[in-house]
C-alpha cells in the first residue's frame, strides 16, 4: 500500500457525488430544494433528454450574494445552519451544503443570481469558478448540463431517456405537492408538460394525482399535541396495484419511512385485502427538534424520536377518517355532478342530497307520508325468531322492522325486481331528518336494492353491505362474550381427518368465538351452537372453512394476528345471499344499518357497497333539458 495521503477537493467532490448524485432526479430535487428555501414564488424548471443533456431551474427568490456565489459551490458551505442546535431542529429542505459542489463535480454547472437589492446580477462558472456581470430580473438560474461528462464509468448506468425523464417528472411532483403556494412549471425537450398556479393543497394535487383520485379520496384533518396530520387518502375502490400513488411528507420534506407505511397499512387492514395499495397525499407536522433528517444524504430517511407515538397518531388519525360511512353523512355543499357512467361518485366523497335539484315526487316504498324517519330504535321491543327468508338481524334492527311494519303500507310479500310499488304511496316528505340512503323501492335480479333519497336513486349491493355489518358486529361481540344461537337440530356433516384434528385442536378458539363443536362420528362433525349473528349462515359450509383457515396458523395466533381475517369469513357466509327475496321493510332496515355502521361504504374486500346516481346525472343520460 502506498503512503497516506489527501485527496484533491475534486476527487473528494467526486465521491460525494456518488452519495448525493444518483441520477438526473437527484440533481433536480436538490436544486428544486435550494429554490423553494430561498422563498421563491415561482419556479420553472426545463429538461432536455430526460436531464442528462440538461437541467435548468430558474426561480424568483431572494438569490445569491455576488461575494457567496463562490463559496455556494465549496463543501459544507451552507446559509441554513450554523451551529448544532440549528442541526437539531432544522426547518429548511437543504442544510448539509454538498449538492452543489457534488453536482459541479460531475457536470458543466453555472449559476447566476441576482440578490434582492442588488443592482445587476452575477454568473459563475462550476469549473474555474469564474465570475462575470449578468442580466437577470430577480432569484437565481442554475443550468447543469452533460451529467457525468467527466466519469463516463457512471454515465453507464443512466437508463434511457424516458426512464430518467419519469424520474424527474416524479421529483418535481413531490416537491410541487409539498408548495402548492409556489407557482411551478415543467418542461421537457421544449414541451411544457405541467403548468401549475399557485392555488389551495387540494387544487394542487387534484391537478398532479388527478380529479378521479379526489372523487375517490376522503379528507384528513387531525391534531394531536404537536402533532396535525392533513391531506387525502383514497377509498379501497381507488386502489392500486403498484406504490406510485403513495406520497407522505413530514414537514414538507417527501420522505419514504417504514414506520410511517406500517401505519397507513394498518389503518387500511379492514377494508383493503390482497396486493392492493392505497392512494395518498398526506402531510405530517410536529416539532422540527422531533425529527432527526440528518439520517441519509438524500434526505428521504427520518427518524423520529417520539416513533410509537407518531405511528399510533397516523394509525388512528387514518383510521378515523376511514372508518366514517358515507352513508351517514350530509353534504350540505353544493357538489358538482359526476359524468354520467363515472362509477361511484356518490360514494366515494359525501353524499350530494342536500344540493339535489329537485324534492322526492315521484317513487314510493310501501311507508305512509306521515311515517317518522327520525324516531329511534327501540332496543326494548321483543325480539322474533327469524323466518326463512329473513336477515339474522339485532334486536334493533327488528325493532325497526316493527316500527316500519305499523306503518299503513303493506308488509307481506317481497318487492320483486321490476315490479314497483303501488304508485298512490310516496316517500315521507323531505326534512332535514330523511334518511341519507333513503327508502328502498324494490330488488334488481335478487342482487341489488334499489332506494329513493333527495338526490335521486341510490343503489346497493345487499350482499356487500350487510357482509360488512356483520363483520363490524363481530368485531364487538368478540371483544366480550358473544350471543349464543342453539340449534334445535344439530348440523351433522362429513369432514376430513385434518379437519377433524382441527376441529378438536382448536375447540377453545371456536367456543369463544359461540360455536359448539364436537364430533360425531369417526369422519362426522356436528354443530350445536352458533353466533346469534350467524343463525341463518349455511352451517356446514361456514365451518369447513373456518377449519381450512385454523389449520394454517396456530390457535395461539387466532386472537390475535388472524382474528379479523376469520371473522370475515364468519361474516361473508352469514350475509344474505343473492337470489334472496327480501321485503321492503328488510330492505329499509338493512339501509339504517349501514347509515350506523362504520366502513359501510366498502365490503371486508374492499369494493363499493353502494352508489348513487342523482337526477341530474339521470337527466343528463335522457337528456332531458336540452
Amino acid at each position: 500500500m502506498s503512503v497516506i495521503h489527501r485527496l484533491s477537493d475534486l476527487l473528494v467532490n467526486q465521491i460525494a457525488a456518488g452519495e448525493v448524485v444518483e441520477r438526473p432526479a437527484s440533481v433536480l430535487k436538490e436544486v428544486l430544494e435550494n429554490a423553494v428555501d430561498a422563498g421563491a414564488h415561482a419556479i420553472e424548471v426545463q429538461l432536455e433528454q430526460g436531464g442528462v443533456r440538461r437541467i435548468r431551474v430558474a426561480d424568483d427568490g431572494c438569490g445569491i450574494d455576488r461575494d457567496d456565489l463562490a463559496l455556494a459551490l465549496e463543501r459544507h458551505a451552507t446559509s441554513k445552519i450554523a451551529t448544532l442546535d440549528d442541526l437539531e431542529q432544522v426547518g429548511t429542505m437543504g442544510f448539509r451544503g454538498e449538492a452543489l459542489a457534488a453536482i459541479a463535480a460531475v457536470a458543466r454547472t453555472s449559476i447566476t443570481s441576482r440578490a434582492t437589492g442588488a443592482s445587476h446580477a452575477w454568473r459563475i462558472d462550476g469549473g474555474d469558478r469564474s465570475l462575470a456581470p449578468a442580466a437577470l430580473n430577480q432569484g437565481t438560474v442554475v443550468d447543469v448540463a452533460d451529467l457525468y461528462y467527466n466519469t463516463p464509468a457512471r454515465r453507464k448506468f443512466l437508463k434511457t431517456e424516458g426512464t430518467e425523464y419519469a424520474h424527474c417528472d416524479d421529483m418535481f411532483r413531490r416537491v410541487a405537492l409539498a408548495r402548492p403556494d409556489v407557482g411551478m412549471q415543467l418542461s421537457h425537450n421544449g414541451r411544457v408538460v405541467h403548468r401549475l398556479p399557485p392555488g389551495t393543497p387540494a387544487a394542487r394535487i387534484g391537478a398532479l394525482m388527478g380529479d378521479d383520485f379526489l372523487q375517490h379520496a376522503r379528507e384528513v384533518s387531525a391534531e394531536g399535541g404537536l402533532l396535525r396530520l392533513t391531506g387525502f387518502a383514497s377509498l379501497p375502490a381507488y386502489s392500486r396495484a403498484s406504490r406510485d400513488a403513495q406520497f407522505f411528507f413530514v414537514n414538507g420534506r417527501f420522505v419514504r419511512d417504514k414506520l410511517l407505511t406500517h401505519a397507513v397499512r394498518e389503518a387500511y387492514t379492514d377494508i383493503l385485502h390482497g396486493s392492493r395499495h392505497p392512494a395518498y397525499v398526506l402531510f405530517l407536522e410536529l416539532d422540527p427538534a422531533g425529527v432527526d433528517v440528518n439520517v441519509h444524504p438524500a434526505k428521504i430517511e427520518v427518524r423520529f424520536r417520539e416513533s410509537r407515538a407518531v405511528h399510533q397518531f397516523v394509525y388512528h388519525a387514518l383510521k378515523r377518517v376511514l372508518a366514517e360511512s358515507g352513508a351517514g353523512r350530509v353534504d350540505t355543499q353544493a357538489a358538482a355532478p359526476s359524468a354520467p357512467g363515472t362509477g361511484f361518485g356518490g360514494a366515494a366523497n359525501t353524499l350530494r342530497y342536500a344540493s339535489a335539484e329537485r324534492p322526492a315526487d315521484a317513487a314510493s316504498t310501501g311507508h305512509s307520508a306521515g311515517h317518522d324517519s327520525t324516531r329511534p330504535w327501540s332496543s326494548s321491543a321483543p325480539p322474533a325468531m327469524p323466518r326463512q327468508g329473513q336477515l339474522a338481524m339485532d334486536s334493533a334492527s327488528r325493532a325497526y322492522l316493527d316500527f316500519a311494519a305499523s306503518a299503513r303500507a303493506p308488509t307481506t310479500g317481497t318487492a320483486s325486481a321490476g315490479m314497483p310499488p303501488p304508485a298512490s304511496q310516496s316517500l315521507p316528505d323531505d326534512s332535514d331528518g330523511a334518511p341519507p340512503l333513503g327508502f328502498a323501492l324494490a330488488q334488481l335480479h335478487g342482487v341489488y336494492i334499489l332506494a329513493q333519497n333527495r338526490a335521486g336513486l341510490v343503489l346497493v349491493d345487499m350482499h356487500a353491505a350487510h357482509e360488512r355489518i356483520l363483520y363490524e358486529k363481530l368485531k364487538t361481540v368478540l371483544d366480550g362474550r358473544p350471543s349464543v344461537q342453539r340449534l334445535l337440530i344439530p348440523a351433522v356433516f362429513s369432514v376430513g381427518a385434518k379437519d377433524m384434528a382441527a376441529a378438536e385442536e382448536c375447540s377453545e378458539v371456536l367456543a369463544a368465538m359461540g360455536f359448539d363443536v364436537g364430533a360425531a362420528g369417526p369422519q362426522e362433525l356436528a354443530v350445536r351452537s352458533v353466533p346469534a349473528l350467524l343463525a341463518n349462515a349455511p352451517v356446514a359450509e361456514l365451518m369447513r372453512n373456518l377449519l381450512e383457515e385454523l389449520r394454517e396458523f396456530p390457535a395461539s395466533d387466532v386472537v390475535t394476528a388472524r382474528r379479523n381475517e376469520l371473522l370475515a369469513t364468519m361474516a361473508c357466509h352469514g350475509a344474505v345471499r343473492a337470489n334472496r327475496q327480501l321485503s321492503i321493510p328488510e330492505m329499509n332496515a338493512l339501509l339504517r344499518d349501514m347509515e350506523a355502521t362504520e366502513r359501510a361504504d366498502q365490503c371486508n374486500h374492499g369494493r363499493p357497497t353502494w352508489t348513487q346516481l342523482t337526477m341530474g346525472d339521470l337527466d343528463r343520460f335522457f337528456m332531458r333539458g336540452q
